[in-house]
């Protein structure tokens, strides 16, 4: 697929030079720093130093009082207090994290997580009628119910108390809840408007503990928080940086026996889990609990104290996820082949595809995987009780929740963000539902902007990649959306010695720059005699073996610098995004 290189600009070069001095770092890194809104002295300390102390006051959040007087009460008087949770990795993280909190103050409470493909997404009257059973006085739902209208009157109607903690698009309508919790909902003056799930249930937790004299109690569960902010793909700006970075150095420093034992069953070093790994690795696991079976299992190994009884659920997990890896790939070649043969992607935008027979706990993950191959707003559709249900993905220029919002009268329901959306919709509305929606991204759309395109931070020299660079660099994390690893140009290398395929097609290299002699012996990132050289991997980039093959290419790469370890020893590695034979040229190619 064609690609644009496109070099971000600062408005001030005099900026960079000023901040550089101020910081005494080089002038790339500070110009990485301008890019990302980080203009002064403070600036760089808040954002190198995340600290609790710059966190928000928790009752800036519209209807923070009623709610946390509402907890206080059931607290006080021993009602049963139910956690209604969403089944993915934020859902469940937020359940796991208000369980604990008002388990460790006396609470009585229990969780209620519907099942993906009976119950479907979100708060239901199925769910209502279950908890309602027990005995419930006050339900508490997280992740989800901020277009719950009709659901949420239904649980009034049965005489039960609501607070909704929600961080998505709300709709025309809010749900009539005792207090809703969402910083995006009108009106609402929070000044933070992009937590997660898990963030506002951490809000709630905070408002609670102030309240009641104990402020520092929720802290502890902020490794909830950064495993579902990181996985759920919220902006790491702001305190979601805070939270993130806190947490992760909490999993590091002294995971909970449930966090531990992911750690343990997904063979990663302990001691060492960065935000990457939580995307790739940990949240896959998490999400396999309520894509193949029964998501309560995720809640139940995050608040178990047991490190064997631990081991047991993340056994489960593991298990889950390998077999969804395998549907994973079945229904991805069978979309790829729906794609080749029945779509022409020369006329129509988006892809959209249905097949009954394919399960609705991958659908989303496959979607992605199509967007990454054809980098185009995809939808897939599968059969669920006789009504098509589905996943929705869109690239980052085009907002697919709007264009949904415009096809409303032909779905049944439909919610999520610009970058994901679910639907549902009656079996025989698909064709009009696809015909309508073509439309609508046509008119969003031009051809020219579904080329590819990279965003990089600054060119960059071999040379000017030091140690002390490597160790400024590595404070930038956590790394995620709006505070992305930043990206290199390094124009004019060569090949040092013959690359290699490895895995699924995925290009392996050492580079050298002006033509500098590199030692074959040794470990990659070396310092030769002459000159460093760095080891490289690209992931997919097989086809570009030729070009790289020849050592007398002058090539430019675009690259993010991460870090490998062998024999014990890390280094750092650049991780290639794409390169060309260098021709002066960083537009389409």
């Amino acid at each position: 697929m064609k690609k644009r290189w496109i070099i971000k600009k600062v408005d001030d070069e005099y900026s960079v030079k000023s901040l550089a001095d101020s910081l005494k770092i080089s002038e790339i890194l500070a110009r990485i720093l301008i890019l990302r809104n980080i203009k002064t002295f403070q600036d760089a300390k808040n954002y190198f130093r995340p600290t609790l102390n710059n966190i928000h006051d928790p009752f800036l959040m519209d209807g923070m009082e009623v709610a946390t007087f509402r907890v206080i009460k059931a607290l006080t008087e021993n009602q049963l207090i139910t956690i209604f949770g969403d089944y993915d990795v934020d859902g469940t993280c937020s359940t796991a994290l208000l369980y604990l909190f008002l388990k460790e103050l006396g609470a009585k409470v229990d969780y209620y997580i519907p099942k993906r493909l009976s119950e479907g997404y979100g708060l239901s009257k199925i769910g209502f009628d279950n908890i309602n059973k027990n005995g419930t006085s006050l339900v508490i739902a997280v992740d989800c119910g901020i277009t719950a209208v009709e659901e949420t009157d239904y649980a009034n109607s049965l005489g039960m108390d609501l607070i909704i903690c929600d961080h998505h698009l709300p709709k025309d309508r809010l749900p009539n809840a005792l207090a809703i919790l969402d910083p995006i909902k009108p009106n609402c003056k929070y000044p933070f408007k992009y937590l997660s799930g898990a963030g506002v249930a951490f809000k709630l937790a905070q408002g609670v503990s102030e309240r009641i004299g104990k402020r520092d109690l929720p802290f502890k569960l902020l490794d909830l928080v950064a495993l579902a902010a990181t996985a759920d793909i919220v902006p790491l700006t702001g305190e979601n940086r805070i939270f993130v970075r806190t947490g992760i150095e909490n999993i590091n420093n002294n995971p909970r026996p449930g966090i531990k034992a992911l750690i343990q069953s997904s063979k990663i070093t302990p001691g060492n889990l960065s935000s990457g790994q939580i995307v790739f690795t940990i949240a896959p696991r998490i999400n396999a609990a309520g894509r193949m079976g029964d998501a309560k299992r995720a809640v139940d190994l995050f608040v178990t104290d047991n490190f064997e009884t631990a081991q047991e659920y993340a056994s489960i997990l593991e298990n889950e996820n390998y077999e969804r890896r395998k549907i994973d790939e079945t229904t991805l070649n069978n979309a790829l082949e729906l794609v080749e043969n029945e779509l022409d992607l020369n006329v129509d935008i988006p892809i959209v595809l249905h097949q009954d027979e394919w399960h609705p706990g991958v659908i989303g993950i496959v979607a992605s995987r199509l967007v990454e191959k054809y980098y185009r707003p995809t939808i897939m559709l599968t059969t669920i009780n006789g009504v098509a249900k589905g996943s929705a993905r869109s690239i980052p220029n085009f907002n697919i929740y709007n264009a949904l919002e415009k096809c409303e009268d032909v779905l049944l329901q439909f919610g999520g963000h610009k970058a994901a959306a679910g639907l549902e919709l009656e079996i025989d509305k698909i064709n009009e539902f696809k015909e309508r929606f073509k439309k609508v991204v046509k008119e969003s759309l031009s051809k020219e902007e579904l080329f590819r395109e990279i965003d990089i931070d600054s060119k960059i020299k071999f040379s000017e990649i030091t140690p002390k660079f490597l160790r400024i660099l590595d404070q930038f994390t956590p790394f995620g959306p709006k505070n992305m690893r930043p990206v290199f140009l390094s124009e004019k290398v060569q090949t040092a010695f013959s690359p290699k395929i490895v895995g699924k097609n995925h290009l392996l290299v050492c580079f050298k720059q002006e033509g500098l002699p590199c030692q074959q012996t040794g470990l990659p990132g070396r310092q030769t005699s002459v000159k460093r050289v760095f080891d490289a991997i690209g992931f997919g980039l097989g086809e570009k073996f030729d070009i790289v093959n020849n050592n007398q290419n002058l090539l430019d790469i675009v690259f993010t610098v991460d870090k490998t370890t062998r024999n014990g020893n890390t280094f750092p590695q650049l991780r290639i995004k794409d390169l060309k034979i260098s021709n002066g040229n960083l537009q389409e190619y």
